[in-house]
């Protein structure tokens, strides 16, 4: 297989740094001003990874991009909903690579028991506004001049969409290390592969 969709682990650092650089250091994509090394972004996946998935695509043994989930925000009733985010290589872009990680990402929340996944998108931004619209998130917002970076104030568009029933007395979300032992996380894993269209 020339792509394949997995779990980030320790030694992609370097790659999804590398990835996620550009967003820092040369648009407004992220609110960092300055990019993480590879030893910051080993430290946020080894923060996170027991509770939230970081995932990426490999594609002919390099780096495509990666997505992952954090906590919306922290207080307990907000347990059940996380925050997402996709970086796909410069030079791999519009060829399904993001649409394929949203796509599994989804699939291992909704299998974790997350409810509602929610994305920040810095205006103007058609590309990752359209992604989110395809993926089925839902505009619920825009925080106007929340954000000062290269000279400029800018906006940011918030939008959501629904991962999992509301029913009530959910039970909390389970871990991902108890998910990956489910026999149903391989093929979440892998449903996004698919629309992966590198040669």
């Amino acid at each position: 297989m020339t792509t394949a969709l997995r779990l980030a682990v320790e030694a992609d650092a370097a790659a999804i740094a590398a990835i996620y650089a550009p967003a820092v250091t040369e648009r407004a994509t992220s609110f960092e001003v300055v990019a993480p090394d590879a030893a910051e972004m080993a430290l946020r996946i080894d923060r996170l990874r027991a509770r939230f998935p970081w995932l990426a695509c490999e594609h002919h043994g390099t780096l495509a991009g990666y997505a992952y989930a954090g906590p919306h925000r922290d207080r307990a009733a907000y347990q059940w909903s996380v925050e997402v985010s996709a970086y796909v290589r410069a030079d791999l872009q519009r060829a399904g690579v993001a649409r394929a990680l949203y796509t599994s990402l989804l699939a291992v929340l909704e299998l974790q028991g997350f409810r509602t996944a929610c994305a920040g998108v810095t205006l103007p931004n058609p590309a990752s506004e359209g992604l989110h619209s395809a993926m089925g998130f839902t505009p619920v917002g825009v925080y106007h001049s929340i954000g000062y970076k290269f000279g400029r104030w800018h906006d940011v568009a918030w939008s959501q969409r629904s991962i999992g029933a509301y029913e009530p007395d959910p039970p909390p979300p389970r871990p991902l290390v108890e998910v990956t032992a489910d026999p149903r996380f391989g093929r979440a894993l892998a449903s996004g592969e698919a629309l992966v269209r590198l040669p």
